[in-house]
Parts: structure tokens; sequence; C-alpha cells
């Protein structure tokens, strides 16, 4: 693309610990003129008709009523990642501003860190590593057990694009799988993955040796899986999740596991992120958190980056948006 052609699209800075990666910047200047929040700050009376997309990497730069405001030609705003959360939807809607993310850049990274937590806690990894390099152990006690994934039943709680992915890595596991969502997926889907619908969450609850959590967070989503929920399953059950940390009541998990309520928990998310360092769950040996690396991948990653570059593109020009998000 002519360099005098590419549109001005706002990001919020390169490098650091929330910035665009470096080696993403030479292809996004193929095709965008970018600027960060700082040369949009010192300069917003010439910039601010000129910027027609923003590339929202990790929730950066933060999209406000003020930023919307000043941007009158603003089109469209690439997000990385599936979640939307951090998203006032209506109020983007109200600018005329589309919203567009890249569902299928993580679906496969995401799947394979749930089946990747769900194991090593099934299989005790993270206590066996500490065993074996301890300079305490002088032996390795013979009745140091596990639990099989082969022949167990897995709940799958949101079956969109993660929880699909999650169910065919289970499938060669030989799982059992059950799942629970808003709409019960095609005939032939289910069949292909071997998953059975249930319509009520506690059916799945009560039946899973493992669950994990894929669904996105919302008002109906928030705090999904409480004391209640918690009861429902087995007590040699395991809590995977790979979404949101508010789809779980923390406070009820963190009771849950130390009165044997459920055997363990996989968290590859919590609220906040990352926690306070004295918090309990920090402290329980039977549970296993990972810092939010779902999509954590250098592949994932740049596939993220190429879907957010297609979808500004479209929007500035007047396309259909692939991976469009709607209110």
């Amino acid at each position: 693309m002519a360099k005098q052609d590419r549109p001005y699209t706002l990001i919020n800075v390169i490098g650091g610990v929330d910035g665009v990666y470096k080696d993403h910047v030479e292809f996004l200047e193929k095709h965008f003129k970018l600027i960060t929040m700082q040369e949009f700050l010192e300069n917003q009376q010439d910039l601010s008709q000129k910027i027609k997309a923003i590339y929202l990497w990790f929730k950066k730069p933060e999209i406000t009523r003020e930023l919307l405001q000043s941007l009158p030609n603003l089109k469209v705003i690439a997000n990385s990642g599936v979640g939307v959360d951090h998203l006032d939807l209506k109020l983007i809607s109200s600018f005329r501003v589309k919203v567009a993310n890249t569902p299928f850049a993580v679906a496969s990274p995401t799947a394979d860190l749930g089946m990747a937590l769900l194991m090593a806690s099934a299989r005790r990894i993270v206590e066996g590593y500490q065993i074996a390099v301890s300079p305490e152990t002088k032996y390795f006690e013979a009745d140091w057990l596990g639990d099989d994934l082969n022949g167990a039943t897995l709940g799958i709680i949101g079956m969109g694009h993660i929880g699909y992915k999650v169910a065919q890595r289970a499938k060669a596991f030989e799982m059992k799988i059950l799942y629970h969502n808003r709409n019960q997926r095609p005939v032939d889907e289910e069949q292909a993955v071997g998953a059975v619908y249930c319509q009520k969450k506690e059916d799945l609850l009560q039946q899973s040796d493992f669950v994990m959590l894929t669904v996105g967070l919302t008002p109906q989503t928030r705090s999904l899986i409480g004391k209640k929920e918690l009861e429902h399953m087995k007590p040699t059950a395991t809590l995977i999740n790979i979404c949101r940390g508010q789809v779980i009541d923390q406070d009820a998990l963190v009771d849950a596991l130390q009165n044997g309520v459920i055997k363990a928990a996989a968290l590859d998310v919590t609220y906040p992120e990352p926690l306070p360092r004295d918090h309990p769950l920090l402290k329980l040996k039977n549970v296993i958190i990972t810092p939010h690396v779902g999509s954590a991948t250098v592949k994932a990653r740049r596939l993220m980056m190429m879907s957010m570059v297609e979808s500004i593109l479209a929007g500035v020009n007047g396309l259909s948006i692939p991976n469009e998000v709607h209110e």
C-alpha cells in the first residue's frame, strides 16, 4: 500500500509491557500510519480528523467516551483476542464505530492450554516437579498417584470456537464429553467429537470429573460458578477456567477447595490479575494458576495481528468486517 494511502491508526505504544510487539511493527506499517497515544495527545488538533481506526492491543488504549468524541472520522476498532467485556459496545455503536475481534486466531492455543491445565492437575505435574527437584527428596513414594483422563468425563461449559476445540482434543484422550451451551450444536458436530448436550448446567456438573469453562464474560455469565454450582460437582472433580476470572465466585471457590467440596482447580484467569500476593488461592496445593496465557504463542499473536489488520482495512474501506462484534 502506498504510504500516502495508509489509514491513520491509533495504537497505545510500541514495545514495553502492554505495547504493540516490536516485531509486528514492520508488517503493521505496510498497511497503516501508526499513531501512538502520546503522539495523538501532543498533536490532537492535527490528528483527530485523520485517525480512522484503533488497534486495540490487549485492552490498550482505553476506549472512553472522551476518546471517541475526539475522533470524528473513526470507523473501526480492532480488538486483540475474543473477549470484549472491557468495551462498552453500546457506547461505541452510538458513535457509528464498528468493533472486530479475533476468535479464530486464539481458539486452538487456548484449547491447548485448557488441556495442558487439565492434564497438569490430573497428573499432579507441578507437585511432582517440586518433589523431583527438592533437596529433601530421598525416594519417590510408590503411592503418589494422579487421575486418568481415559474414560473420565469432561464437562465443557460454553461450546463456541474454543469449547469445540477442547472437545476435539479431549476425544483424542478417549474422554466422555458433556457440554452445556446457550444453543445445542448440530448433531453432526456433536457426533464428530462424541459430545452429549446437557440442557441443564446442574446435570453436567453432577456427572463430570473435570469441568472446563470456556464462556465469554457477560452479565449472564458473571459468577456463573458459585457456591451452589460447586456443591453440585463431585468431591473428586477438578474445575478448569480458561475464559475470564469473574465467571467464578472466587471466594466460593477458595472455600470449596479448602473444605473438600471439589478436589482441585486449574486457572489461567483470576480477578484481579495478578492476584494479591497474599491471596489464599496462591497458598493452596490443589490449585494451579497460570498468568492468562491462553493465546500466548508466537503464532497465535501474529495471527491475531493479521486478523486485526484485515478487519481494519475492511472497516476503513466500507467493506464487510471479518469477525465483527455486535451488541
